[in-house]
């Protein structure tokens, strides 16, 4: 399964579009209709957790003064967290 840095944050988003799509038709046999779901829910925290990293590094370089250096970020706890999530 990947993570939002390995597969890039669209490259989720299309996986996820796609299978709503797929979902939406109503072809889908139960089995298969229940495993979809479950991978939606996972793509979803996965991208929620990236979004949630976005900000909090938005947020960091808005807030620090003028002339400052930058510091490196690291979104890796906000994935982590999203993931622990029920």
């Amino acid at each position: 399964m990947s993570t939002p840095k390995e597969a890039g944050f669209e490259a989720t988003i299309a996986e996820l579009e796609a299978l709503v799509a797929r979902m939406e038709s109503g072809d889908l046999p139960l089995d298969e209709a229940l495993r979809s779901f479950e991978r939606g829910v996972q793509l979803t925290r996965e991208c929620q957790a990236a979004l949630q990293a976005a900000q909090q590094r938005v947020q960091i370089l808005t807030q620090r003064p003028e002339g400052s250096g930058l510091e490196e970020f690291s979104g890796d706890s906000a994935i982590d967290d999203a993931s622990n999530e029920p």
